[in-house]
């Protein structure tokens, strides 16, 4: 199976990324080589999550050819921008035309840590009007996507809301917009339906998609059922201790490292909801890894010390949605230095053992689900005795 290179590789051989003109330059060659060689969704996951995870002006580059390519997998026509605007051009980050005639003008930004001014994505749309490269407001939108949302900061959001631009701008995870490649290369939805995704009222894009992969994820949890199977095969044997996998997302108030750090690291205690996949298998003794979502990997492990319990508990949020609360003991976090899912650990993952490491792999994050011991061990780190 070829994982092929990683992105710090390929930028050391295409040379430092910049907008000088010609045919062999840096970015030339860069965007060639996404054109050749990144087939799959999966591997430009990978690519952007590397990405996000240095720093510099060569990744923040990479990320925007990167975001680009992904218009490419969801069916648009997609015309690169300048990395730095120069008087005289227009200078949005790509602008994407539909077959349908809809385009989308984007605009990539690593993380809301600087204010961002929304006139400024409406005057490149403007401008693309005036030009002819764009008939009217009717047919275009302005997407920010978005590297590092940050959930405290949420400026940006606000300011399309108080603006009343919602009509205009709408706001995209780089995380999300994956999910729709992925949702359009492996499932029955096509260009029109990312359209309609993109388009509805609303400044966030994020929740629909959240919903839609969640769906599509496939769990296949152990067929065990709480303490009344526990109880009922008691006489058969010991149990088998099964090993889980949990994605945490990020809350407005809160990111999923620090919603870790609380809950498990010290709390000793997570919580599921009534529809979350092994609800009702998850039980003493078995052993459960936290996965904390957007790229960043597996932080934390601990083992499960009790059924899970219906309960409001104080420390968790939204507890009307997550209300069924179990204990966990032994608690192990490394919150700095996450284990990656990138193509190289999942080349040792069992789940991916007849498949190749670079295909779309988000699924196996993005739902709770049973793993197998190996697994277990290596997404924690304990394969190594």
């Amino acid at each position: 199976m070829n994982t092929g290179r990683d992105l710090n590789e390929v930028l050391d051989l295409v040379g430092t990324l910049d907008d000088s003109p010609g045919d062999d330059t840096p970015r030339e060659r860069f965007r060639t080589y996404l054109r050749k060689k990144v087939t799959s969704v999966g591997i430009l996951r990978d690519y952007v999550e590397e990405c996000l995870r240095h720093k510099g002006d060569n990744y923040n580059r990479a990320l925007q050819d990167l975001v680009n390519y992904i218009g490419h997998f969801l069916e648009f026509d997609v015309r690169f921008g300048r990395y730095h605007g120069v008087r005289g051009q227009i200078g949005f980050d790509g602008h994407w035309e539909s077959p349908e005639a809809f385009h989308v003008v984007v605009e990539v930004k690593t993380s809301e840590a600087f204010a961002i001014k929304t006139p400024t994505l409406i005057g490149y749309v403007d401008e693309l009007i005036s030009r002819g490269d764009i008939p009217s407001w009717h047919d275009a939108l302005g997407l920010y996507v978005l590297g590092r949302p940050d959930p405290e900061i949420q400026q940006l959001k606000h300011a399309i809301l108080a603006q009343s631009n919602t009509d205009r701008l709408r706001i995209i995870s780089v995380d999300s917009l994956l999910s729709l490649a992925e949702l359009l290369s492996e499932y029955d939805i096509d260009h029109t339906d990312i359209l309609s995704v993109i388009r509805p009222s609303g400044p966030s894009v994020d929740p629909l998609v959240g919903l839609m992969t969640t769906l599509v994820a496939e769990p296949r949890p152990p067929q065990v059922a709480g303490p009344e199977a526990a109880s009922t095969s008691a006489g058969a044997g010991a149990e088998e201790t099964n090993y889980w996998l949990t994605p945490v997302k990020s809350f407005p108030e809160e990111s999923a490292q620090e919603g870790i750090q609380r809950l498990v690291g010290q709390g000793r205690m997570y919580a599921f909801g009534d529809r979350t996949p092994g609800r009702k298998s998850i039980k003493p003794g078995d052993w459960i890894c936290f996965y904390a979502s957007g790229g960043v990997g597996v932080v934390a492990h601990a083992q499960v010390a009790s059924f899970p319990r219906e309960e409001s508990h104080p420390g968790v949020r939204l507890p009307e949605r997550y209300p069924w609360v179990f204990d966990l003991k032994d608690p192990e976090l490394y919150l700095d230095d996450p284990t990656v899912v990138d193509a190289d650990l999942r080349a040792r993952l069992d789940v991916f053992e007849e498949t190749d490491p670079g295909a779309q792999w988000a699924w196996f994050v993005q739902t709770t689900r049973s793993i197998s011991r190996h697994d277990f061990r290596v997404l924690t780190r304990q394969d190594r005795d």
